[in-house]
């Protein structure tokens, strides 16, 4: 793993390289492409990038907000 201070916030973020296993959802440090992943983390399938950042889950942290125009029933 490989750590650095995040220059917006101020806080220690923490890089986790390809072939690791994960479980959760990760950023590519390279482009910011997103995946979900319960197995081994792949190199970025977008730019090929080897780091990736763990991003804060829940399981409704993608769904849309309740009463927004986007949301269906």
């Amino acid at each position: 793993m490989l750590e650095r201070l995040d220059d917006e916030t101020g806080s220690l973020v923490t890089f986790v390289a390809s072939g690791a296993r994960g479980t959760g959802q990760y950023r590519c440090a390279e482009c910011g492409y997103g995946i979900t992943i319960h197995a081994v983390l792949p190199d970025c399938p977008m730019c090929g990038g080897t780091s990736w950042e763990e991003t804060a889950w829940s399981p409704i942290s993608n769904a849309p907000a309740f009463g927004s125009p986007t949301a269906s029933l």
